[in-house]
């Protein structure tokens, strides 16, 4: 075999694979596409928001499952410090929305999920299939606690103590 002709088979066989694995990389491709699936594995693009460790479009596997795709995103965020959900445990509530669009009938469906820490996840999660395009929020909700209370009131009221004493002492000259 001639080495023009084995050099031909090598170019050719470049251009096939280059053509082949960029159709499996959507256009655009950036940083905040995490692949999940193996390729050339039939794939479905879902979006992760809100509160969750690594937010962004996932190519997840065609059957993933809701809790799986929290998974992938490194689970909740979480909260500020662990006081704020340890007296009583009943401070943090998670709320998943999953928002499909359905072109045909050019309807919005919704998935809400809700539940408290505390409580188990809710099993319609487990059985919800994720689809094409799906959009997947994520909120953690929780109750105030007395520390927020007090960073909101103590720079207003140093404020206003700084003030008194300005006028005060300006006064007083």
């Amino acid at each position: 075999m001639s080495y023009k002709l084995k050099v031909s088979k090598i170019i050719f066989f470049i251009c096939l694979l280059s053509g082949t694995a960029a159709a499996q990389v959507p256009e655009g491709f950036g940083d905040r596409y995490i692949r999940v699936a193996e390729i050339g594995q039939i794939v479905d693009s879902v979006n992760v928001w809100g509160d969750i460790n690594s937010s962004g479009r996932y190519l997840v596997p065609e059957d993933t499952k809701l809790p799986e795709l929290i998974s992938f995103s490194l689970g909740f965020t979480t909260p500020r410090s662990q006081r704020e959900t340890s007296i009583g445990g009943k401070k943090v509530e998670y709320e998943i929305k999953v928002s499909r669009y359905d072109r045909n009938e050019q309807l919005l469906e919704i998935a809400y999920f809700r539940y408290r820490n505390y409580d188990p996840e809710p099993i319609e999660m487990f059985e919800f299939d994720l689809q094409n395009n799906d959009i997947v929020t994520v909120q953690i909700n929780r109750v105030p606690t007395f520390t927020d209370y007090v960073g909101i009131i103590a720079p207003i009221l140093g404020t206003l103590a700084t003030s008194i004493l300005l006028v005060e002492r300006l006064r007083g000259d």
